[in-house]
């Protein structure tokens, strides 16, 4: 698939990838099949989200300053400390990492810069150029959506933590319980698996494979990772009987994954579907946060609130009412369009009839043709002479 000829316009089978991603990612491509993965994705979403940022050139947001300056020079050292590429101060990586994160910073001003960026954009520098992994840190963070995490308010990352513990609560509820009881919710442990996709306490072959179904999937597979992991460590996490003990479980001893436990981790990602229920708890928590909200207004500020509303839903239902009477238009040109082509399909049925005809009529007299002179060849042929004899 990589190698085919024109691959940015071509429509693979999805199931073909799937398979593929699942049988392994070589390393040594990797970068290329995430940039593959993401060109899939725009061919198979041909109207981009809404929320697009400007189309400027890379090298010239480098040559502008940011206010982020100082925040992502804090932060170029703890990313992968330990790391030969990123452990020299002012190196090679840290530089590069530099410039992609400031470039980000100047391009999405609302976000700029936020702790855990620089995990995100330090594995894309891992796995190819500098430019490249600019282009795939912005192909995730506005077409997978990520951006939406790092906002100032951080709102949706409290809308996550509450959906991966109404999933836990789902899928492994005596796991649930024990950290309900012990007062534990998922913002004390889950955050930074949410905010560095994994990448600040888990083993790179580890993340490089989140990466992958982050490529595949979507934000989604950060869910479906965090669900695993957590429900294939749980009987020693319900060994541990202290807030203490289970936090420092969950955030020390679990990243340490053998490669079993890794591809086990992975295997169960793709056998999981939870873009249903993880819309149901969004939903969910809006309506629990609007409950809170009502509890604490008075009769005015209700009935102000109700009005606001109301004129939202009107404003909501006009702009349906338009797009439904351009589809209905739309509709109406299609079906045109389809009885002028039932109407061209039946002249050239009809067209391919006597042409069928013609060509019989024409197969019978070749043969008629083929048959006189197959008898004038059984007679013997008469020489000049005997011409002139019988004249």
């Amino acid at each position: 698939m990589l190698s085919a000829p024109g691959r940015s316009k071509i429509k693979f089978d999805v199931e073909k990838i799937h398979s593929a991603v699942a049988q392994g990612v070589p390393r040594h491509h990797r970068g290329e099949i995430w940039k593959f993965l993401a060109e899939q994705y725009h061919l198979k979403h041909q109207f981009p989200s809404k929320q697009q940022p400007k189309d400027t050139p890379y090298k010239e947001l480098l040559k502008q300053l940011t206010s982020q300056q100082h925040a992502i020079l804090i932060d170029l050292g703890r990313t992968f400390p330990t790391h030969p590429y990123f452990s020299a101060q002012l190196g090679a990586g840290q530089l590069s990492l530099y410039n992609i994160l400031k470039a980000y910073s100047l391009l999405d001003q609302e976000v700029g810069y936020c702790q855990g960026l620089s995990f995100v954009a330090g594995v894309l520098l891992l796995h190819m150029s500098e430019e490249d992994a600019f282009k795939m840190l912005k192909f995730l963070m506005f077409d997978i959506g990520l951006r939406k995490q790092y906002r100032p308010d951080m709102t949706i990352l409290q809308i996550q933590m509450y959906q991966l513990s109404r999933l836990l609560h789902d899928y492994h509820r005596d796991l649930y319980n024990h950290l309900e009881e012990h007062e534990i919710g998922p913002s004390l442990y889950a955050a930074p698996w949410f905010l560095t996709m994994f990448a600040s306490q888990f083993p790179l072959g580890f993340v490089a494979r989140v990466f992958d179904m982050l490529f595949l999937q979507g934000s989604e597979a950060i869910f479906k990772v965090a669900l695993s992991l957590l429900g294939s460590h749980k009987p020693l996490i319900l060994q541990h009987e202290n807030l203490e003990t289970i936090v420092d479980f969950i955030k020390s001893t679990l990243p340490n994954l053998g490669l079993v436990q890794m591809e086990k981790t992975i295997s169960q990602v793709f056998e999981m579907d939870i873009a249903k229920q993880l819309q149901a708890y969004e939903v969910e928590y809006h309506v629990l946060q609007d409950e809170l909200i009502d509890s604490s207004l008075n009769d005015n500020q209700r009935l102000d609130k109700l009005e606001k509303a109301n004129s939202s839903l009107r404003k909501q239902n006009f702009d349906l009412l338009e797009e439904l009477q351009v589809a209905n238009g739309k509709i109406q040109n299609l079906e045109a369009t389809v009885e002028l082509l039932l109407t061209n399909e039946s002249k050239l049925k009809q067209s391919i009839l006597t042409l069928e005809q013609e060509r019989a009529a024409l197969l019978k007299a070749v043969k008629e043709m083929q048959k006189k002179i197959g008898d004038t060849d059984g007679k013997p042929l008469l020489t000049r002479q005997e011409h002139m004899d019988a004249d």
